[in-house]
C-alpha cells in the first residue's frame, strides 16, 4: 500500500511538472510571469552553485530552528506551569484568548522599530506565532489527564514534580509532539515572510530581490525551495514525533498498518 501511495505521489508531480512546462510553451499564459519548467529547474541549478544562495539559506534555518526552539520550549514550560498552579488557567485563560489571534504580521513595525532587519525581528515574529500553536496543545493534553490516574498518584505520595513527569506528561506528551509539529510549518513561514517584508538576510529576501530585478525564472526557484524545505521540515519533525510516541497507540498503529 505504502508502494502505491508513493507511486501516485510520483505520478501526480510528474503530471504537476509537464502541466508546468506546457502551459506557458502554448501560451496559454505569458512566460514572462510564468516560466516553462524547464527555465525554473535551470535557475534552480543556477542558484545551487552560489555560494550567497547557501547563505540564505543558512539565514532561514537559523531563524526557524532558534524561533522553534525558544517558542517550543517557552509554551511547554508555561503550559505546565500554567496547568498546575491551582487557579492559574482562570486567571490567564482571557489574556490568552486576547493575545492569540493577533497576527504576526501586525507585529512587523513593532519588530523593525525595535530591532530593525535583524535577526531578532525575524525571531520576534517567529517565536510569537509559534509559541500559540505549542501552548494551546499543552493545555489541551494537561486537560486529558486521566483524573483517577492523578488521584492515585496523589494517594501514594507523589509529589508535584513526580505527577508531572509519570502522570501528566506521558499524557500531554502526543499533544505537545502536534504542537511542535503545527509550530515548526508556521515558524518556517514566518521566517520567510520576515525576510520578504522586513528584508532581513534569508531565503524571504533573495525572493524580493529577484521579483525586483524581474528575475522571474530565479524568483519561481527560490519558491520551490522554499516549498521544498517545508517538505523536508516536515518529514523531519513526523519522524521526530513517531521516535518520540514509539509506546502511544496511535504510532504502533500506523506501524502495524
Amino acid at each position: 500500500m505504502k508502494g502505491v501511495n508513493v507511486a501516485l505521489g510520483a505520478a501526480g508531480l510528474a503530471a504537476l511538472l509537464a502541466l508546468g512546462e506546457t502551459v506557458p510553451r502554448l501560451g496559454l499564459v505569458e512566460e514572462d510571469h510564468f516560466p516553462p519548467t524547464s527555465r525554473i529547474a535551470g535557475a534552480l541549478a543556477d542558484e545551487v552553485t552560489d555560494a550567497a544562495f547557501w547563505t540564505a539559506l543558512g539565514d532561514t534555518l537559523t531563524g526557524w530552528a532558534l524561533g522553534l526552539a525558544i517558542a517550543s520550549c517557552s509554551g511547554i514550560v508555561v503550559g505546565v506551569v500554567v496547568s498546575v498552579v491551582p487557579y492559574l488557567s482562570q486567571v490567564t485563560a482571557s489574556t490568552i484568548e486576547f493575545l492569540r489571534p493577533i497576527p504576526s504580521v501586525a507585529l512587523i513595525p513593532l519588530a523593525v522599530l525595535l530591532y530593525g532587519t535583524e535577526l531578532r525581528s525575524v525571531l520576534l515574529l517567529v517565536v510569537y506565532a509559534s509559541f500559540w500553536q505549542v501552548l494551546i496543545q499543552v493545555l489541551y493534553g494537561v486537560r486529558d489527564v486521566d483524573p483517577v490516574a492523578d488521584e492515585t498518584a496523589r494517594s501514594y505520595g507523589l509529589g508535584t514534580w513526580a505527577r508531572i513527569r509519570h502522570v501528566l506528561w506521558p499524557t500531554a506528551l502526543p499533544y505537545v509532539m502536534t504542537g511542535v509539529r503545527l509550530a515548526a510549518a508556521v515558524a518556517l513561514i514566518l521566517a520567510i515572510t520576515a525576510e520578504l517584508v522586513i528584508g532581513a538576510p534569508g531565503l524571504g529576501k533573495r525572493i524580493g530581490v529577484a521579483q525586483t530585478s524581474q528575475a522571474v525564472p530565479e524568483m519561481y526557484a527560490l519558491i520551490v525551495v522554499t516549498g521544498l524545505l517545508g517538505l523536508l521540515i516536515n518529514a523531519g519533525v513526523r519522524a521526530v514525533e513517531r521516535r518520540a510516541l514509539a509506546w502511544h497507540q496511535s504510532v504502533r498503529g500506523e506501524v502495524a498498518v
